[in-house]
C-alpha cells in the first residue's frame, strides 16, 4: 500500500468522520443560547468549504482530492448543525401513535424532517451545478454518498433497529423518537449493508488499479466513507451503542425535560 495515495487518505477520512461527529455532538450539547453562534460558525465554515471545493474543481492531485474531502465535510457539517439545533427540521413536529398505519406514520415522519430533506437536496444540487463535468468532482461524490447512506440510516431507524442512538438527539428533537422502532432487525438492513459493502468494494478496487495518484486518493476516500457507513449501520443492530465511540462528546448532554 502506498502511504501517500492510500494510507494517509484512509486515516484522514476516518479522523474527519469521527472528529466532526464528536465536535458537533459536543457543541449541540451546550445550552440553546449558544446555538446562534454555532449556526454562524457552521455557516461560515460551510461557505468556506463550498469555496474550497470550487477552487479545486480542476485540480487533480492528492492535495486536490484531500481538499475536496475537507470542503465537502464542511458543507455537510453545516447541514447537520442546521438540523440538530432544530432550526431546519419540518413544518410540524408530529407524533406517531403505536396503532398508526405504516403509510400514515411514514408520511408524518417525513413531514417532521421535510425542510431538512429539501435543504440537503438543494445543497447537493448546487454542488452538482458547480462540479459536474469538472476534473475534480470528488466533493460531489462525497456529498451524494453521505446523502445516500444517511437516507438509508433514517429508513432503517424508521423500520426498527436495536440501537436508536437516542444519546445524539438533543431534547428539542426527542419527538422524532416517536417515529423510530426498537427491533432486532428489519428487512431493509441487509440490503443497506450489502449496498454499502458493494460501494466500498468498488471504490477500493478502483483505488488499487487507479492510473493516477489523484484517482487512487479519491477512490480510497470514497471506499473508506462507504465502509464507515456500513459500520454505522452495523452499530444500529449490534449490542454496542454507537454513543460509546463518542462518549466524551456526549458527557455534558443536557437531560431531556
Amino acid at each position: 500500500m502506498n502511504w501517500a495515495t492510500h494510507g494517509a487518505p484512509l486515516l484522514l477520512t476516518l479522523a474527519l468522520w469521527w472528529g466532526s461527529t464528536a465536535v458537533i455532538a459536543r457543541l449541540i450539547g451546550h445550552t440553546p443560547h449558544t446555538y446562534p453562534r454555532l449556526l454562524l460558525l457552521a455557516t461560515l465554515l460551510g461557505f468556506a468549504g463550498l469555496l474550497l471545493l470550487v477552487s479545486l474543481r480542476d485540480t487533480t492531485s492528492v492535495a486536490g482530492a484531500v481538499g475536496a474531502l475537507v470542503g465537502a465535510i464542511a458543507v455537510w457539517g453545516w447541514i447537520e448543525v442546521t438540523f440538530l439545533t432544530g432550526k431546519v427540521t419540518g413544518p410540524l413536529p408530529g407524533h406517531s401513535a403505536d396503532d398508526e398505519g405504516l403509510l400514515r406514520r411514514a408520511g408524518r415522519a417525513f413531514t417532521a424532517i421535510l425542510w431538512h430533506e429539501i435543504l440537503i437536496a438543494l445543497t447537493v444540487a448546487v454542488a452538482a451545478l458547480l462540479l459536474l463535468g469538472r476534473e475534480n468532482d470528488l466533493a460531489l461524490l462525497v456529498l451524494l454518498l453521505l446523502w445516500l447512506m444517511r437516507s438509508s440510516a433514517k429508513l432503517n431507524l424508521f423500520l426498527g433497529v436495536r440501537n436508536l442512538g437516542e444519546g445524539f438527539l438533543p431534547p428539542h428533537l426527542r419527538h422524532l423518537l416517536d417515529f423510530m422502532r426498537h427491533r432486532a432487525m428489519n428487512a431493509l438492513m441487509p440490503i443497506s449493508l450489502l449496498a454499502g459493502t458493494a460501494i466500498a468494494w468498488h471504490f477500493g478496487a478502483a483505488s488499487l488499479s487507479a492510473a493516477s495518484a489523484y484517482e487512487a486518493t479519491a477512490s480510497t476516500i470514497l471506499s473508506t466513507l462507504a465502509a464507515l457507513a456500513v459500520f454505522e449501520h452495523l452499530l444500529m443492530v449490534l449490542p454496542l451503542p454507537a454513543e460509546t465511540l463518542w462518549r466524551w462528546s456526549l458527557a455534558d448532554r443536557r437531560a431531556a425535560p
